[in-house]
């Protein structure tokens, strides 16, 4: 029996794993030719011809918009201001509630705040780690005003039947599909399965301008609202004529020439680069299979996942020792492993105390809403007990690398009755 590393043995691999490797030739030029054209931004916070960026920016949303098949695409600087301006688009405001997964980045629930509405966490399915139309029926009030799904891990939510409530209760639905670019849904690619759509262009994302986000939908109404507070809406719709949406305060959340080029660059690398991952990530899973105590993830017929991380569930009675235990002697052997993602959302401060939050004293809310932990309580077998993942999955890898994955988790599983109890 082979020693374990954590246990003095030799690991499987001491040699770092290679970082993600993006930038090419290809964008380099790219940004060369933006510097030469001493343009690197263009955007005009007033209405203007240029209200709506250079000729970079909109290079880059004519792209986007064909490759994804939408009507409107709408560069932000990044994800997490492309949701926040999805989320106002709606109409979200003070007295409403939105419902949205609690197993996600802060940013997914953060918008609903700062629109002054409520978020209601729904708990996820643990089949796909989203939340779903049977979660979301829980937790749906006369309140709710819409819904912000989490594409979380690279992998749909099941749209089908969330659309259909969705419509049923006249609800606008905000896909949160930024770790999902390229995962599609019944031949549908992620971010367009809503009525709006975010993607993520930061800089541990499948492709990347080191930050940046991607906006999209088919609603006319949605695209100029979105368009609006991305670069001051309230300075701009007297002079446009969008007199009716007075009540818009806009941001700057404007895209640099830059950053479109690389962006403009990086879209047609998606395919290539998401490739590679769903391989990497079939390679693993195929040599864990045997593994009874390690649950790998199971993709429904119809979807594609793009692994922004691949995850697994751990048993950690049939296996027989602490899913922590586990977690570092795989990480002795070379290969970092990480249990949970984040911790359930309402679990931060910010919800547990409620503090200078309007969203909660505002005399139109009539709602209340619970907080406590175990409202979600598969989200919290999960994070708390189950879920263990890598990120050694993408593009930059080799094939030694992926080899390397599974060699390390196998060699812990042949030992794990060594490992203390």
């Amino acid at each position: 029996m082979e020693k374990l590393a954590i246990l003095g043995g030799k690991p499987v691999r001491t040699k770092p794993f290679p970082a993600v490797k993006n930038i090419g030739k290809e964008e380099i030029a790219a940004v060369n030719r933006v510097l030469k054209s001493g343009v690197l931004s263009k955007f005009l916070g007033v209405w203007h011809k240029d209200f709506y960026g250079g000729p970079g920016v909109q290079k880059l949303e004519k792209n986007w918009a064909a490759h994804f098949g939408v009507k409107h695409a709408i560069s932000v600087n990044s994800a997490t201001s492309g949701l926040y301006a999805a989320v106002a688009a709606t109409g979200v405001g003070p007295g409403d509630e939105v419902i949205v997964s609690p197993y996600t980045m802060s940013a997914s629930a953060a918008g609903i705040l700062v629109c002054g509405a409520v978020p209601v966490f729904a708990d996820i399915d643990p089949k796909t780690y989203c939340i779903s139309a049977e979660t979301i029926k829980k937790v749906l009030t006369r309140r709710t005003k819409a819904i912000v799904v989490v594409d979380i891990f690279g992998y749909p939510a099941d749209f089908d039947g969330i659309m259909a409530l969705a419509r049923k209760y006249k609800l606008t639905v905000v896909e949160d599909a930024a770790q999902a670019p390229g995962a599609k849904y019944k031949g549908r690619w992620a971010g367009t399965l809503g009525d709006v759509g975010v993607f993520s262009l930061n800089y541990h994302k499948t492709i990347h301008s080191g930050e940046g986000g991607i906006v999209v939908t088919n609603n006319d109404d949605l695209a100029n609202r979105i368009q609006l507070i991305r670069n001051h809406a309230e300075t701009v719709v007297k002079a446009k004529g969008d007199r009716h949406l007075a009540h818009l305060i806009g941001f700057n959340y404007r895209m640099t020439e830059i950053e479109a080029a690389i962006a403009a660059e990086q879209l047609k690398k998606l395919e290539k680069f998401t490739k590679l991952r769903i391989q990497a990530a079939e390679y693993i899973n195929h040599k864990l299979k045997g593994i009874p105590w390690l649950k790998p993830f199971t993709v429904q017929a119809g979807r594609r996942h793009v692994y922004y991380v691949l995850p697994f569930q751990y048993d950690e009675k049939l296996a027989g020792v602490p899913r922590e235990s586990f977690v570092k002697a795989v990480a002795a052997e070379g290969v970092p492993f990480a249990q949970g993602y984040v911790e359930p959302l309402y679990m931060q401060p910010i919800y547990q105390k409620r503090a200078s939050i309007c969203s909660y004293s505002c005399p139109k809310y009539k709602g209340k809403v619970s907080y406590a932990k175990g409202i979600c309580p598969v989200t919290e077998e999960m994070h708390y007990k189950k879920l263990v993942f890598t990120t050694l999955v993408h593009h930059s890898l080799s094939r030694k690398d992926v080899e390397d994955v599974a060699i390390a988790v196998v060699k812990v599983a042949d030992n794990i009755g060594s490992l203390p109890r």
